[in-house]
């Protein structure tokens, strides 16, 4: 409708190239963030952070409340883990807006070498009658802290269809790192968790073809699991501030086939090989907590 053209920076290309960039006098973001180290805006913000530096171009960020910003919890990630589902040594739930996140990137010089270099270049440079220009700039939001529990007015993505959801997002995103469903192709993606060689005593669901979910695990087969459901109240308590484990060990616990429960995204997730190291040695969650301080 307008003829602007649209760069995706998602799959194959996470970062405007120079030739994107031409014409442009500056650069904002602006999305709905969830507050988890996994959730891959904040990976997009950095590399378009970048781009704005090495290009010489202003960037502004129109910060948004964080629904999961009033605790911070969960593993810190080891920079060998790095990858774009987590690329800074911060914990899965980093309790901060994506403007603070910005800025945090910015001062702790964890942007690419070249960005780094034109950062410390810029920041002795005067515009405009002395003021001192900034290349980030941060616009905050009114009337927000971290205690508040804001709710997303639109869903930011197919899977996170409500707060429920983006509630226990933290905690569940981890079965992605195993053969368990995560509820994909579910009305409760994220909330339903199962398999169909789970006991069949437990809660059951069956996974099917979504819009949001074209080819979800173990699709049209009864998966058995967790229904961690209730009202927005409910799920709080239950989360109770903490990026909670114990169904992830309690899966692992009752699963049979222990070999085949973890899969190589685990890691990418937790950001470290320990969690699930700890989970198979027996460790207990204080233990498993512990090792988070």
């Amino acid at each position: 409708k307008t003829g602007i053209p649209v760069v995706s920076l998602y799959g194959k290309k996470n970062k405007p190239s120079p030739e994107d960039l031409q014409g442009v006098d500056i650069m904002v973001y602006d999305i709905q963030d969830v507050g988890t180290r996994f959730y891959t805006y904040i990976s997009s913000m950095q590399y378009f952070m970048e781009a704005a530096l090495e290009n010489n171009i202003p960037m502004v960020i129109l910060d948004r409340p964080n629904p999961n910003g009033f605790y911070v919890d969960g593993p810190v990630l080891d920079p060998k883990f790095k990858t774009f589902v987590g690329m800074q040594p911060i914990p899965v739930v980093y309790g901060m807006t994506t403007g603070e996140y910005a800025n945090m990137i910015l001062q702790e010089g964890w942007l690419g070498e070249a960005a780094n270099k034109a950062y410390e270049r810029l920041k002795t440079v005067r515009y405009r009658e002395g003021a001192k220009f900034f290349q980030l700039h941060v616009i905050p939001v009114a009337n927000y802290t971290h205690k508040s529990l804001y709710e997303l007015p639109i869903k930011p993505s197919p899977n996170l269809p409500d707060m429920q959801a983006i509630y226990w997002y933290a905690s569940t995103c981890f079965f992605e790192g195993t053969t368990f469903s995560e509820g994909r192709g579910t009305p409760k993606p994220f909330v339903y968790i199962g398999h169909p060689q789970m006991p069949k005593n437990l809660f059951s669901f069956t996974p099917v073809s979504t819009a949001g979910a074209p080819n979800p695990k173990h699709k049209d087969k009864l998966c058995y699991g967790f229904d961690l459901s209730g009202t927005t109240e409910d799920v709080l308590k239950k989360v109770d501030n903490k990026v909670q484990i114990k169904y992830l060990m309690e899966a692992y616990r009752l699963f049979p086939d222990k070999e085949t429960f973890f899969n190589k995204g685990i890691d990418r997730l937790a950001g470290t090989d320990e969690l699930a190291k700890q989970i198979k040695a027996g460790l207990s969650e204080a233990e498993i907590r512990k090792s988070w301080e």
